[in-house]
């Protein structure tokens, strides 16, 4: 059993390995953008040289196209092209612009950084990549900012019209490393239907109160992998979704996240199937939700394993959807016609959390949880904010916000949970509004429980 973990466990890591050993195939050549008329004064903008200089080295067959520092770049969209490796280093910034008319007439394609149907580009450099975000607060708030909204034309409708920072459509060979991206006024880094990603030492910062800038968007894209990233915003940081079809075969390690939303999240985009996914040595801090998963249009998740993440969890303006939950995962119907997706085949291991509320784990009557585990668990449950507790959070779409009994573990159509070496941790004197149950459940909803070596107990 121990060695069927191990293998389990290891290789997502031995394809991370090999990803990292594989032989660079791109040209050594390198296209300056100030050879091509760039003046990076950070006034002007240096769209056309930057372009210039990735169509050049495109049609030399690849290598770097470089931003020298120090220097600011205020750029349009930039298009990258196969074999491109876009080089941006330590004092050199390229700033997306803060214009409509900065980017292309669609607006699934408002992108400051855009790679569609390429092979072998990336982004490098130790330098900035930022989006201005702040240029697209129209009022600032404490509680949640409100946006600037680009849905003149209606190509685009509610107040999501906002351009993402970085990305890459229908690409494969993608790698991006050793590079900040910072204040994206929508999501940061999207990635579309690509295949073989490697995202490596990438810092994401966004502010933390504008909705929607989320980290890493992983949509219908396969075989990636995310190491050694800090991802600091305020929407949910690693998410993938299932748009246009499946995803799987994606690691995630040695990240530190906090999100004003949900650290790791799939969803709530969900029309297909998501298969072989790992999420370990995670280290969450002082976010809305910490584990989680939305599944809300038919597609089904299995085989997925959180392993050694460290997080703390707490309460922040119920406008976000969250309520402080360390462990999240729900499936229900978006709509009343919308199909039930099942989960299935999700592993706890090695977790240990600080949180403001307890884990919640609700299926749906013809969308059952099905075997779950966790093993060597401790969640500590305490308060320190002044929200209101007593609620529980399905948003979007199903029974959207309901007033319930909060207890360590909240439990609703499942078949299937094994708890092995699970401990609850009470700091009693200051749960507020608390049932202090280790569980609620309805037992009509649930089968298949087993219990070993748990235990909840008080702590000062």
């Amino acid at each position: 059993m121990a060695s069927q973990l191990f293998l389990q466990l290891a290789t997502p890591f031995l394809s991370l390995l090999l990803l990292l050993v594989a032989p660079a195939t791109r040209s050594n050549r390198v296209f300056s953008v100030t050879d091509y008329g760039a003046v990076g004064d950070g006034i002007h903008y240096d769209t056309a040289a930057i372009q210039a200089a990735v169509d050049a080295c495109a049609a030399a067959g690849g290598g770097r196209v470089l931003l020298p520092a120090p220097g600011n770049y205020l750029t349009a969209t930039v298009h990258l092209r196969s074999r491109v490796l876009l080089e941006v280093p330590p004092g050199a910034r390229l700033l997306g612009g803060t214009k409509q008319a900065d980017y292309p007439p669609e607006s699934r394609r408002w992108y400051v950084v855009l790679a569609e149907n390429t092979t072998g580009s990336g982004i490098t450099g130790g330098g900035e990549i930022t989006g201005q975000g702040e240029a697209f607060v129209a009022t600032p708030s404490e509680v949640k900012n409100v946006m600037v909204s680009w849905n003149a034309t209606g190509d685009c409708l509610g107040d999501e019209c906002r351009p993402r920072l970085v990305g890459f459509i229908d690409s494969k060979d993608v790698r991006i490393h050793d590079i900040t991206l910072n204040q994206p006024a929508y999501w940061c880094l999207h990635l579309v239907r690509c295949d073989n990603t490697l995202i490596r030492n990438v810092s994401i910062f966004g502010d933390f109160n504008s909705p929607n800038n989320d980290g890493i968007d992983v949509e219908d894209s396969n075989n990636t992998v995310i190491s050694d990233c800090h991802i600091d915003t305020g929407d949910d940081a690693i998410c993938p979704k299932s748009t246009t079809g499946p995803v799987y075969n994606l690691t995630a390690t040695n990240c530190w996240i906090r999100t004003r939303s949900c650290a790791i999240k799939f969803g709530s985009a969900s029309y297909f199937n998501f298969h072989r996914l790992v999420f370990d040595n995670i280290t969450i801090v002082d976010s809305h939700r910490g584990l989680g998963m939305q599944i809300r249009d038919g597609g089904n998740v299995s085989d997925v394993v959180f392993s050694n993440i460290k997080m703390s969890t707490r309460y922040y303006h119920p406008l976000w959807w969250g309520r402080a939950e360390p462990i999240y995962i729900t499936t229900c119907p978006r709509h009343p016609d919308s199909k039930e997706g099942t989960i299935s085949d999700i592993r706890f291991i090695n977790i240990s959390s600080v949180s403001e509320n307890g884990v919640f784990l609700a299926g749906s009557t013809h969308g059952l949880l099905r075997d779950l585990k966790f093993k060597n668990v401790d969640l500590t449950y305490k308060r320190w904010t002044n929200y209101t507790g007593g609620l529980y959070d399905y948003r979007p779409g199903c029974q959207e916000m309901v007033k319930h009994k909060t207890g360590g573990m909240m439990l609703e159509h499942i078949s299937g949970l094994e708890v092995d070496n699970v401990r609850m941790r009470w700091a009693r004197g200051s749960l507020k509004g608390w049932d202090v149950n280790p569980l609620l459940f309805r037992p009509s909803t649930i089968d298949r429980l087993s219990f070993h070596d748990w235990r909840s107990v008080d702590v000062r």
